[in-house]
């Protein structure tokens, strides 16, 4: 009998190999990330969690107004009786933190003041929880629901996971980030995200 010969795969065919599983690896993580910001897991809680966002002066950007208004109408059915913001000073010549600015608008939305804490010291998402969580052993709130964009609730959670805060999602019913460019540079960021936060730090 003729003895047959094995096709040798060349080192090209390898490389679009892993090229192909690394892509759908990527997509994978994008569909996941999209997944879970589709949910809401709104459910009664002792404390809703709004994270911060960018704010000019005394007035929230587009996106955090969005989150500020989700979390107030989250207050006003009921799931929640006390909200905390985060969101520390945007830059060096603030007069306000992103937080403050918030507590602002919650108020003249109609939620009482002893109903609102805040923090002002942080800077990214990890520190907007690392500080809620503090505010909550303060004043023993166990559960809670954290707001922010539909993208960003993948990477909330985790984080909220890591650092012993029980908490379910519920992300803004609309977002800001309207246009196809936008969504999908903050989708790309969140994906690189989800990486860089599973590296080891130095």
């Amino acid at each position: 009998m003729a003895r047959t010969r094995r096709k040798r795969v060349g080192p090209w065919r390898w490389l679009l190999r892993l090229l192909l599983l690394v892509l759908l690896w990527l997509l994978g993580v994008a569909a996941y990330i999209m997944w879970v910001g589709g949910r809401d897991q709104a459910a009664p809680a002792d404390v809703i969690i709004v994270l911060g966002a960018a704010a000019y002066d005394a007035k929230p950007s587009p996106v955090f107004e969005e989150r500020i208004r989700h979390g107030v109408d989250l207050y006003k059915r009921g799931y929640a009786s006390k909200i905390i913001y985060t969101g520390g000073y945007g830059g060096s010549g603030a007069r306000f933190s992103e937080s403050q600015v918030a507590r602002r608008y919650s108020i003249k939305a109609g939620v009482p003041e002893q109903d609102i804490l805040i923090e002002s010291v942080s800077r990214n998402t990890h520190e907007n929880l690392r500080q809620a969580r503090g505010l909550m052993q303060t004043y023993d709130l166990e559960r809670a629901i954290i707001v922010s964009d539909p993208m960003h609730m993948a990477r909330a959670l985790r984080i909220s996971h890591e650092l012993g805060i029980d908490a379910v999602g519920s992300p803004t019913p609309t977002s800001r980030f309207r246009s196809f460019a936008k969504s999908w540079r903050f989708l790309l960021s969140e994906v690189y995200f989800f990486h860089r936060d599973r590296l080891p730090t130095p």
